[in-house]
């Protein structure tokens, strides 16, 4: 299996814009993901994050690592420190918080 599963960019969906033509197909396999129950909503993984880490949203990845599908979020802190964010799609589990520096 790939490692990269696919890759979403929500900046663009933060900011309003629209997001990139190349992210349809990923978008859709996502969308499927969800809708059978096999990894939790976005925004369900975004709370969580948000619950450990306030910050804006920079950019969101879904992946799949040694057999786990997980999100990987990147934020950015209100003291500007960079961080990203490991858990768990399907059970929403935060698995670690590395620096980006």
């Amino acid at each position: 299996m790939m490692k990269t599963i696919f890759r979403l960019i929500f900046l663009s969906l933060l900011t309003g814009t629209a997001i990139p033509a190349y992210a349809d197909d990923d978008h859709e396999e996502a969308k499927r993901l969800v809708e059978s129950g096999d990894i939790l909503a976005l925004e369900i993984i975004l709370e969580k994050a948000r619950d450990i880490q306030p910050g804006k949203i920079l950019e969101v990845e879904l992946e799949s690592e040694k057999g786990q599908i997980v999100y990987e979020i990147d934020l950015l802190t209100s003291d500007g420190r960079s961080l990203e964010l490991l858990f768990d799609a399907r059970t929403g589990k935060h698995l670690s918080t590395k620096n980006e520096d």
